[in-house]
C-alpha cells in the first residue's frame, strides 16, 4: 500500500500525517510532494523521516493507491491525469472538481457508497464548513426530511491554512503592543474584529463559501434542501463553529433531535446548559466529532429547530474526512 500526500508542509498535509499514523492506516510506503519552496523539507513519519519531493508531470504516481491532495484548485486541475493515470485513487481536498458530475462528493458519514462511483478515480473532499453541517443535519434528515437550513458560520483562521493561522497571532501581538498591524491573509485585520466575508463575493451577493455550502449539501445529501448561509471569519485559531436554524418536513420533538445526535455517527452532543456546557472551538481543537449543542425549537417556525454545532476544520473538515474515505473503499 503505497499513499502519496500532495502539499504535505500545509496545514492539512501535517494533519493527514497525523491521521494517517494515529489511525495505523496500512500503508508500507509514504511519499511526500509539494512546490519548489517545500522540497528538500523533512518530516517525520512512524519515526523515520521522510523528504518532500517536487510535484512534477512525470510517473512518481505510478505505484500509488491513493494520493492524498491539499495544494489549491490549480494544481489539483493541473496534475490530476498525472496523479490518477496509473491506478490511483486522487482523494482531493480542493474545490476544483467538487460539483463534477462524474466526481463524488463524499462525507463518510452521511453518503460512503457514493464515493464506489469514480469513473475518474477522483473522489473530492467537501468545503469543511459543509462537512461538519450535514454530519448534523444528517442526524435529523434521518427523522424528517429537511426543507431549508440557515446557517451563520463563525470560522477560524485555520479555513485560511497555516500562514493565516501565524498572522493571525502576529496581529494579537502587534495589536497589543500598538505596532501597525500586518494585514496580507485576511481582506481586513482579523485581531480583535470579525469579517464577513470568506472567500470573493458573487454576483447574487453571497461569497464563493456561502454557495459552496447551499450547492455541495445538496449533492452530498441527494436532497433538495434550500441551504442560506453568512460565512463570517472571526479571531480564533482553529475549529469553525456554526448556528443553524432548520425547517423540517413535520415538527419533531427536542428530546427526539438530542436522541438523533446522540445515536448519529461523527456526533458527540453537549447540551448541558444548566451548567453551561456546550461545544466551544477552545476545546474542540485536534479532535474528530462534529459536537453539537443548544438544540432548541425555533420560536418562528413550527416545524424548525436550532442548534450549534463546532468541529475542527482541519481535521473532520479536512484531514480526517479525506482518510475516512481511504478506510471506507479499503473496507
Amino acid at each position: 500500500m503505497k499513499v502519496a500526500i500532495v502539499g504535505a508542509s500545509g496545514a492539512v498535509g501535517q494533519e493527514l500525517l497525523k491521521i494517517l499514523e494515529e489511525r495505523k492506516f496500512p500503508l508500507t510506503e509514504l511519499v511526500l510532494f509539494g512546490s519548489e519552496r517545500s522540497v528538500g523539507k523533512e518530516f517525520m513519519f512512524k519515526g523515520k523521516p521522510h523528504i518532500v519531493k517536487l510535484l512534477q508531470h512525470n510517473d512518481d504516481f505510478k505505484d500509488v493507491n491513493f494520493a492524498f491532495v491539499s495544494a489549491g484548485a490549480g494544481v489539483s486541475k493541473e496534475f490530476a491525469e498525472d496523479i490518477t493515470r496509473f491506478g490511483a485513487i486522487m482523494i482531493d481536498n480542493s474545490s476544483a472538481f467538487r460539483m463534477n458530475e462524474d466526481v463524488p462528493l463524499v462525507v463518510p458519514e452521511v453518503n460512503p457508497k457514493d464515493a464506489k462511483f469514480c469513473p475518474r478515480r477522483i473522489i473530492a473532499n467537501p468545503n469543511c464548513t459543509t462537512i461538519q453541517l450535514v454530519v448534523a443535519l444528517k442526524a435529523l434528515e434521518n427523522i424528517s426530511h429537511i426543507k431549508k437550513a440557515r446557517v451563520s458560520t463563525y470560522q477560524a483562521a485555520s479555513g485560511a491554512g497555516a500562514a493565516a493561522m501565524q498572522e493571525l497571532e502576529l496581529q494579537y501581538r502587534q495589536a497589543l503592543d500598538g505596532q501597525e498591524v500586518t494585514v496580507s491573509k485576511f481582506p481586513h485585520q482579523l485581531a480583535f474584529n470579525m469579517i464577513p466575508q470568506v472567500d470573493i463575493f458573487l454576483e447574487n451577493g453571497y461569497t464563493k463559501e456561502e454557495m459552496k455550502m447551499y450547492n455541495e449539501t445538496r449533492k452530498i445529501m441527494h436532497s433538495d434542501v434550500l441551504v442560506s448561509s453568512t460565512c463570517v471569519r472571526v479571531p480564533s485559531l482553529r475549529a469553525h463553529s456554526e448556528a443553524v436554524w432548520v425547517e423540517m418536513e413535520k415538527p419533531i420533538s427536542v428530546a427526539d433531535a438530542k436522541n438523533a445526535f446522540e445515536q448519529a455517527q461523527g456526533v458527540v452532543l453537549i447540551d448541558d446548559i444548566e451548567n453551561k456546557k456546550y461545544p466551544m472551538p477552545l476545546f474542540s481543537t485536534g479532535k474528530d466529532p462534529v459536537y453539537v449543542g443548544r438544540v432548541r425549537k425555533d420560536l418562528t417556525n413550527e416545524n424548525g429547530l436550532s442548534f450549534w454545532c463546532v468541529s475542527d476544520q482541519i481535521r473532520k473538515g479536512a484531514a480526517l474526512n479525506a482518510v475516512q474515505i481511504a478506510q471506507y473503499l479499503l473496507k
